[in-house]
């Protein structure tokens, strides 16, 4: 594929204008939700070969959130896309301010595998609704809904707007080398140091969605019952391939072994029907990813689960009790479903490890004391928080979603996503009814009296 003249057909298509008008933008995301109601039936199958995923799940967290998000843009995309009046101070009396909001021009999207519908459709939304042009990469994991993707957008879109490609790493460099203006990247912290590498040499604007280990703090103070039933949900959705799954617990050790009965309890209720794992469980991506998590399973340390298939690309949701911190399954993002165990003595035990680790996109707090949730929040640092619940957060359309170090930079969802593609042009127009002398040169002995 030709990917050079791909980006510059789009900037001759962008510098036309036609994307800046509002109309144009908002009939764009009318076509983009009719077509996911059209292909819906499409986009579940295509999910379902690809790793198993089941229908309701699919809905929840791929159809869903996108159609969300459309709606939120249509209610609010006049008013987000409005030139906004500022006021100016008398140093450039008689004056006006302005605050124009305007695209960037030509954005890449690099969606990821494990929710290619909702990462790489949500990130589109906000860059139509900014009034860019864009090129969406998907990844070569998921082979199935790649086809209904491009299928979709090659029906309601020209390719000088909006194309999707599935294209290698050389390929996605040349893109970034052919003058574009931001890069909008999901996937691993190593990955994302070499897009901003490759950023940086290219001045292009960029937003890193990147992940790490996500932890659980568990106070004394908690409803045990619900914590583990909330934890079991978010750990073992979509078999633990999500960047904001639950990935270790932080508990005292007197709560542990009520809690890993409750754990099984849920584990249980939720994923198996006659001993057998249901239809709503979803399998490994390919057999890479399975052999690397197989590889961190301590058969020794294993309170439950631990059993897998390999011609079926199956683990089973599995919870393993940490003896030494430095364990492979504490040294990098598990990312599958595998929900690990660190035993803590006090609260302060647990923030202290908290800190100790790279900030994680997510941190989430199962208590029932004010004061407890506030020592937690003001003494760590996170991409976000949720408490007394898991992965909801990232539902709300008016909490920005992004990460923080290692777990990312920039954010979207909502009006965030909006303000992420746009570059916001100051403008001051100044009056020239007046025009004061004194800020000229030769400055008289007045000026530094005034100023000061």
């Amino acid at each position: 594929m030709n990917v050079e003249k791909l980006v510059k057909t789009q900037r001759i298509f962008f510098e036309k204008n036609i994307t800046k008008n509002v109309e144009f933008r908002k009939k764009a995301l009318k076509d983009l939700k009719d077509a996911i109601d059209e292909y819906q039936d499409e986009i579940i199958l295509a999910l379902k070969k690809d790793f198993g995923k089941g229908k309701v799940e699919t809905y929840l967290t791929e159809i869903f959130t996108v159609k969300n998000e459309i709606k939120y843009m249509l209610k609010n995309l006049k008013k987000l896309s409005k030139t906004k009046k500022v006021r100016t101070s008398y140093m450039t009396f008689p004056s006006k301010g302005y605050i124009k909001k305007e695209p960037y021009g030509i954005v890449l999207v690099i969606a990821p595998w494990n929710y290619p519908i909702n990462l790489s459709l949500i990130p589109l939304v906000g860059a139509i609704s900014a009034g860019n042009c864009c090129i969406l990469k998907l990844s070569s994991k998921v082979p199935n809904t790649n086809k209904v993707i491009k299928k979709m957008l090659s029906k309601i879109y020209n390719k000088e707007f909006v194309k999707a490609v599935e294209i290698n790493e050389t390929e996605t460099a040349k893109i970034i080398d052919s003058n574009i203006d931001y890069i909008f990247f999901t996937g691993s912290p190593n990955t994302g140091k070499i897009i901003m590498k490759k950023a940086a040499k290219n001045l292009i604007h960029v937003t890193l969605e990147l992940g790490g280990k996500s932890p659980v703090i568990i106070d004394d103070d908690v409803t045990l019952d619900i914590a583990a039933k909330k934890i079991v949900w978010g750990k073992y959705l979509n078999a633990g391939q999500t960047c904001v799954a639950p990935d270790y617990v932080l508990i005292n050790k007197e709560k542990t072994k009520r809690f890993i009965e409750l754990l099984k309890k849920y584990i249980n209720s939720m994923y198996y029907k006659k001993d057998e794992i249901s239809d709503d469980y979803t399998k490994i991506i390919n057999k890479e990813a399975f052999d690397r998590l197989v590889s961190v399973i301590n058969k020794d340390n294993v309170l439950i689960g631990g059993k897998y298939n390999k011609e079926k690309l199956l683990i089973e949701p599995t919870v393993v009790k940490v003896e030494k911190l430095d364990e492979e399954i504490m040294t990098q993002e598990i990312f599958g479903p595998i929900l690990a165990i660190v035993e803590t003595n006090s609260l302060e035990d647990s923030i202290n490890f908290v800190n100790s680790m790279p900030k994680p996109l997510a941190l989430y707090i199962f208590s029932n004391d004010k004061e407890s949730i506030k020592q937690i929040v003001n003494n760590t640092s996170s991409g976000g928080v949720c408490i007394n619940d898991t992965i909801m957060h990232i539902t709300e359309e008016n909490l920005p979603f992004g990460g923080v170090g290692n777990s990312g930079m920039g954010s979207y969802h909502g009006k965030k996503s909006f303000e992420t593609f746009t570059h916001y042009k100051s403008i001051l127009n100044k009056s020239n009814v007046i025009d004061f002398k004194f800020k000229y040169p030769p400055y008289k002995d007045f000026i530094m009296k005034f100023l000061r």
